[in-house]
């Protein structure tokens, strides 16, 4: 998946093309699709790392896009676009794990924070991967010299900091949401989940091998 590759799902012309000359400009190798039906077609096809969607467009909305695209890669990060009619359906698109929205028209600070969270988010990913990696060849290479013993507490130690680096994500990514949408209620879930979390991590840190 390709931080750099975008797909633009958009039933009106005039924004496809405005709004994919403005991600062109910004870095990002756009393919565009007019309806959901082809957005899905052309996201199997290309694997982009980020989708950017409009929620209501004939035949296929953007909350069912969301939700088949969430079924073929659970890790696709996807925005949604909304009118100020439709903020309704852009929280109910979050509780699909939705990335974020923006509402028409698009204010261009709040798309490049939209598309700066995705881009963490693959990031981070990709970072634990590449953690995750590293530690198995480590514990491959130890294992004579540790024992299976070592190798599953090991295994679990990563495990937990998987489960803690993630919630940690989800936190900032509440608290976020609460700065962006002037939201107390999400603002303080995010930082008491950090906290509780920053907690878990430092008593991790005490773990013996």
């Amino acid at each position: 998946m390709n931080i750099n590759t975008l797909l633009l799902v958009d039933d009106e012309e005039g924004i496809r093309k405005i709004l994919g000359i403005t991600l062109a400009d910004k870095g990002y190798d756009v393919s565009v699709a007019p309806n959901g039906e082809e957005a899905l077609r052309i996201f199997k096809k290309v694997r982009p790392g980020i989708v950017l969607t409009d929620i209501k467009m004939p035949g296929m909305d953007g909350i069912e896009l969301l939700k088949r695209i969430k079924a073929y890669n659970a890790e696709a990060e996807v925005i949604m676009i909304t009118g100020h009619g439709g903020i309704e359906l852009a929280i109910k698109s979050l509780k699909f794990e939705a990335t974020d929205f923006v509402t028409k028209p698009i204010n261009d600070d709040v798309l490049d924070f939209a598309l700066k969270r995705a881009r963490e988010r693959i990031t981070m990913r990709e970072q634990m991967r590449a953690y995750t990696q590293k530690l198995e060849q480590m514990v491959s290479e130890q294992n004579s010299e540790f024992g299976v013993r070592n190798k599953e507490r090991m295994a679990a130690f990563w495990h937990s900091f998987e489960e803690i680096a993630e919630k940690l994500n989800q936190g900032v990514g509440m608290t976020e949401q609460g700065l962006l949408h002037n939201n107390r209620d999400d603002l303080e879930k995010g930082v008491h989940l950090m906290k509780a979390h920053i907690n878990k991590l430092r008593q991790l840190r005490q773990t013996e091998f």
